[in-house]
């Protein structure tokens, strides 16, 4: 029985971006195509098999302890990054000003998609979902730049709507006007999830 489950859920990519390795900043750059590895997006600033590790494992390893890159790609929605700008005060967030990587259209409530979920495209390419990406400041200065007085409101507007980080499964090409379709592990959620984070 397979383990993972096709939903009627799928989305169109709206924008790709690539942070460059030696960046001032997250920044990101336009891009109309994504040519995927199994190490992330080749020539992105994220991309490779390992990493060092991170506030967002600081429970788990000291920072900098070498391991697997599941942070290769930032994930977006449309829908959502709308709701933060809204909330901001901007008529719209450029996804480049958040170092994204893909903004999808077309899933709900994006940002909480089950970890482990697949977006295949396509030509097969498929990534995997790790976990929610968190609100953190660094946009919020880039923001800033382009609209004085409106990045420090980024991290409250994007709780919960920051999107996802991602690795890839199988190599393949993202393209702009794509739609990828949504797979989602075919199991229970654990009864036990807000006793463990209580």
């Amino acid at each position: 029985m397979p383990a993972l489950k096709p939903t009627k859920f799928s989305a169109k990519i709206v924008w790709l971006g690539q942070v460059a390795p030696a960046g001032k900043d997250l920044s990101a750059t336009s891009v109309e195509t994504l040519s995927l590895a199994i190490g992330g997006a080749e020539g992105e600033a994220h991309s490779g098999i390992t990493r060092p590790s991170c506030v967002r494992v600081k429970a788990l390893y000291e920072k900098g302890t070498e391991i697997a890159n599941v942070r290769q790609l930032s994930v977006l929605s449309k829908e959502e990054l709308d709701l933060i700008a809204q909330d901001m005060g901007l008529a719209a967030l450029d996804p480049a000003w958040l170092g994204a990587s893909i903004v999808l259209e077309g899933i709900p409530d994006f940002t909480h998609v089950p970890p482990n979920a697949r977006l295949q495209g396509p030509d097969g390419a498929t990534i995997t979902i790790d976990m929610e990406n968190r609100p953190c400041v660094l946009p919020g200065r880039v923001i800033e730049g382009s609209h004085p007085g409106h990045g420090p409101k980024f991290k409250t507007a994007a709780e919960g709507r920051r999107g996802v980080t991602a690795w890839v499964e199988r190599p393949g090409q993202f393209a702009v006007g794509d739609v990828v379709q949504l797979f989602v592990p075919d199991q229970p959620v654990w009864a036990h999830l807000d006793e463990a984070r209580a």
